[in-house]
């Protein structure tokens, strides 16, 4: 493989953050001229979906900051592509951080957002935060579809609702041992990986007889597109939790600009 280096320097890394299916649409891009990457992500799983691209070192474990830091440090990054999803604000703000310290070029990859074009929807409702659900689930009689992970469970729960609030969430034994630690009945939990089609999203709002679905706008590539377009069919709430709003110095919401980009600006002689 003919690989690149900034300035020459045969010591210099790109640095990867993978937490969407578009980062390995990245990796694979950038697999066409070069393997001189560390790749991060941030479980073993995520690792373990790498084994047909070439990369130089790989992580597969949650990076704190002070980890970010060292790790940079000791394998020379140069430029650091953020490819991590769009709700996962704590390492995008860390990453930001350690790149100006060491003076790395950080360039942000996101995912498009598609909740713009269905704002005019009485039934979208967005919410900033978790905190906020409080006010419009209240209101609403019926049962809830969570579709935002396993992750803040808990901060729903906190809410102390009367409703019924059914769980989907991804089919691991960590993830449903943390249900069940948390007190959620198996009959509220569908193990299942998406994104899912439309028509699959009708199906499990019948099934369960949900009145309004929690969601995140995590792009076409997160099913956020067929969330909304059911809710508006089936007539049902879409209480949908806006992204923290963050300023990147530089930004692309196209793959492949951004590897254009990567190669013009790093490549000797071109």
């Amino acid at each position: 493989m003919a690989t690149f280096h900034n300035l020459g320097d045969e010591n210099k890394m790109i640095g990867l953050i993978l937490g969407t299916t578009e980062g390995k649409d990245i990796l694979s891009l950038l697999n066409r001229f070069t393997d001189d990457i560390f790749v991060s992500t941030a479980t073993a799983y995520g690792g373990s979906l790498l084994e047909n691209y070439k990369y130089k070192i790989v992580n597969t474990k949650p990076l704190k900051e002070e980890d970010l830091l060292e790790n940079f440090k000791k394998y020379n990054i140069d430029i650091l592509i953020d490819a991590s999803h769009p709700y996962a604000v704590e390492i995008t703000e860390n990453t930001m951080r350690v790149c100006e310290k060491l003076n790395i070029e950080y360039i942000r990859y996101e995912r498009p957002s598609v909740l713009e074009d269905f704002q005019d929807y009485k039934n979208v409702i967005t919410v900033e935060n978790y905190e906020e659900l409080y006010n419009p689930l209240s209101k609403i009689q019926g049962n809830i579809l969570n579709t935002t992970g396993s992750n803040n469970i808990e901060k729903l729960l906190s809410l102390k609702l009367t409703n019924r609030i059914i769980h989907r969430i991804l089919p691991s034994v960590k993830v449903m041992e943390k249900c069940f630690d948390l007190g959620v009945e198996v009959e509220d939990i569908i193990a299942i990986k998406g994104p899912f089609s439309k028509e699959f999203n009708k199906a499990l709002i019948d099934e369960y007889n949900v009145t309004a679905m929690i969601l995140k706008d995590s792009g076409i590539q997160g099913g956020t597109l067929e969330k909304l377009q059911c809710c508006i069919e089936e007539n049902i709430y879409a209480i949908v939790i806006r992204r923290k709003t963050i300023e990147y110095k530089k930004v692309f919401y196209n793959k492949k600009d951004l590897i254009k980009y990567i190669e013009r600006t790093f490549s000797p002689g071109v």
